[in-house]
């Protein structure tokens, strides 16, 4: 868990039109591109030991910022050793500013230039957060990558008011980066804004680029736009950024969101739907989601997906699944959680590799119809 000494660096190993096969190096190790991160909100993947986090291939977890603050405190979690000891994950970790969650807090908090006043959601007790806390916190928890403190513009909203969120978070990109202590292994990602209005997504990525940041994330995103338009978005401003820095799009998603965002230039993702859908008996497989609570399935022997090679899949016929269900059984909550983490970092794997075979174009058709089939006709 001792921190490496080698610099952040990304390498860009290989190209399939704007797709991209890279590497990151990192204080606690690699990270092979395109990556998804599963969710550690309270320094924890809901349902997951770490040891079955890093099973599923998951080479680099997120953490957040805000949560971490509130319970059990930032300066807690460094005394103990910071965040990789404190939840037994020696490799990568990324943690979010806190933006994001904030931006939730519509009734609880009040922004101005300065930062953000909020009250916790857990005892109401006051705080403030600014650039240069975040920034603090996240070094504190000693995080590889840390993000910039942004203000995560809500969808719908008019241009003016996406101009003005815009705008500020770039103030504070700036305050950001000077807080930012910089040591080898560790980086600084800037956070591109903007709603879905070209012109300020250029502007926002043109001002980060002239900060300097070791990569890239496109914020304010996945809420409620829809994929089209998140698509349109990505078209124009991936392009942007710089081609020798990681891009990184927040908060996505569903697996037809993340091949589509790979095919435009993005690296990194992550989102809570793989756990979170795990726990409400939802499982992704390659022909597409599957409803383990369906009575269809009491009677199944057949795996959930037969090419999938978790302790679900490879231990478990679906009508036991089904039946942990009904009975209310945390093991099956436990189960779909470790599938679905698989499921992604299958995802993941595939695509890497069919960039690295020049081959993507085919693999991504391929996906796609077999998402088309659904999933297998009842016994």
């Amino acid at each position: 868990m001792t921190p490496s000494g080698r610099p952040f660096r990304f390498h860009l190993i290989a190209t399939d039109g704007a797709a991209r096969l890279g590497r990151i190096e990192t204080a606690h190790g690699p990270i092979e591109t395109p990556a998804f991160m599963p969710v550690g909100t309270a320094a924890t993947v809901k349902a997951m030991m770490p040891e079955a986090v890093a099973a599923t291939g998951a080479q680099i977890l997120l953490g957040n910022t805000y949560h971490l603050m509130l319970r059990p405190g930032a300066e807690r979690v460094e005394r103990l050793g910071g965040l990789h000891r404190f939840m037994n994950w020696p490799r990568p970790i990324l943690t979010d500013s806190g933006g994001y969650q904030v931006m939730s807090l519509t009734q609880l908090r009040k922004i101005d230039e300065r930062g953000v006043t909020f009250r916790s959601h857990i005892d109401g007790s006051p705080h403030e957060l600014t650039p240069e806390r975040s920034i603090a916190i996240q070094h504190a928890l000693d995080a590889d990558i840390i993000m910039a403190f942004d203000e995560c513009t809500p969808y719908p909203v008019e241009e003016a008011e996406a101009a003005a969120s815009m705008r500020l978070s770039m103030r504070w990109a700036e305050r950001s980066k000077a807080a930012f202590v910089d040591r080898p292994g560790y980086g600084l990602f800037g956070i591109v804004q903007g709603s879905v209005y070209p012109d300020l997504r250029a502007e926002s990525a043109e001002a980060l680029t002239r900060i300097g940041f070791h990569g890239y994330a496109v914020g304010g995103l996945a809420v409620g736009e829809g994929q089209e338009l998140m698509f349109r978005t990505l078209d124009r401003t991936v392009g942007l950024l710089p081609a020798a820095r990681p891009r990184y799009l927040m908060g996505v998603g569903k697996p037809a969101d993340i091949v589509g965002a790979v095919r435009r230039g993005i690296d990194m993702f992550d989102c809570v739907l793989p756990t979170r859908s795990g726990r409400t008996g939802q499982a992704f497989t390659r022909r597409g989601p599957v409803n383990i609570r369906n009575a269809r399935h009491r009677d199944d022997p057949r795996p959930l997906d037969e090419n999938c090679g978790c302790p679900a899949c490879t231990g478990y016929a679906r009508a036991y699944l089904h039946h942990l269900w009904r009975a209310g059984e945390m093991l099956g909550q436990i189960l779909l959680s470790w599938h679905n983490l698989q499921y992604y970092q299958d995802l993941m794997a595939g695509l890497r590799q069919a960039i690295a075979a020049g081959a993507l174009e085919a693999w991504a058709a391929d996906f796609a119809a077999q998402q088309e089939l659904g999933d297998i006709e009842p016994l």
